[in-house]
């Protein structure tokens, strides 16, 4: 392939993978109806979330996998198999445990960074959801690079308009609960919240990736054939499911939470938290 040709590519996945997260964030800002965010924040709320919190979540779990697999290594005790990346149940440890603790803790970061644009309580699970879409478009965006190299054009395109469907939505709503739970801390809501919605997160990314994983955990135990085929189907239309239920979900906290009191012509009624804290 020419280099011409192979900048296109590079384009058109980049188009392919950038798009779907685009719209949704859309989505999610105009569900807000009373302070809508405005783009420039969102934005780089996205940026955060695509740039530093991928990069730092691939470079912060090779480490940790190196370091398993090292120790691993040199005490190969059957009850430290779980830390070998080279083993089946090394990946499953990174995939349900170190990836989502690593990568919603770095994602919420983004939110933490913004937290003096949080206006209002809806702020919070619409900036986190826009952290989230970032990672989500750049992980996504680089897996379809992966299959691009490995089977070409198609099949890059495929996987990434598979996952924009599904991870890319999982990552804005693990965020975007996060965020929920960090602006209810913010105003001093009682209840749940930053540590609790940061957990939230984190069982929701571990049990995407388990839905996900269905067909592997089949045949890391022995089974082949129809039944793992009909487990890869099962586990993509879950994980959509799951996703799609998901970021629903989130924009209902949005409505839920997003008051009209908090307008700058109104005063704030008791009851609904502290004023917004300074930018």
């Amino acid at each position: 392939m020419s280099a011409l040709g192979a900048a296109l590519d590079f384009v058109i996945l980049l188009l392919v993978a950038l798009i779907p997260a685009l719209i949704y964030l859309s989505w999610i800002r105009r569900t807000e109806r009373y302070r809508t965010e405005a783009w420039g924040p969102l934005l780089r709320a996205f940026i955060y979330g695509a740039v530093f919190a991928t990069l730092a979540a691939a470079f912060l779990e090779l480490l940790i996998v190196e370091a398993g697999t090292a120790f691993s290594t040199k005490y190969p005790a059957p009850e430290f198999v779980f830390l070998n990346g080279n083993s089946s149940w090394g990946a499953f440890f990174l995939v349900l445990v170190i990836a989502p603790f690593i990568e919603e803790a770095l994602k919420a970061s983004g939110v933490v960074a913004r937290r003096g644009d949080l206006r209002q309580i809806a702020d919070g699970p619409v900036f986190g959801a826009s952290v989230g879409l970032g990672f989500g478009f750049f992980e996504t965006f680089l897996y379809g690079l992966g299959a691009w190299i490995a089977g070409g054009l198609a099949a890059g395109i495929a996987l990434i308009l598979v996952r924009s469907v599904s991870a890319v939505l999982l990552h804005g709503s693990s965020t975007g609960m996060f965020g929920y739970g960090y602006a209810r801390s913010q105003y001093r809501v009682p209840g749940p919240g930053s540590g609790s919605y940061y957990l939230l997160a984190v069982a929701m990314h571990s049990s995407y990736n388990a839905l996900a994983s269905l067909a592997t955990i089949l045949v890391v135990l022995g089974i082949t054939g129809v039944a793992v085929s009909f487990a890869s189907l099962v586990g993509l239309l879950a994980v959509i499911a799951f996703a799609v239920l998901a970021i629903e979900h989130v924009r209902t906290v949005i409505q839920t939470a997003d008051y009209p009191a908090l307008l700058p012509s109104q005063k704030f009624r008791p009851g609904l938290g502290r004023p917004p804290p300074p930018s």
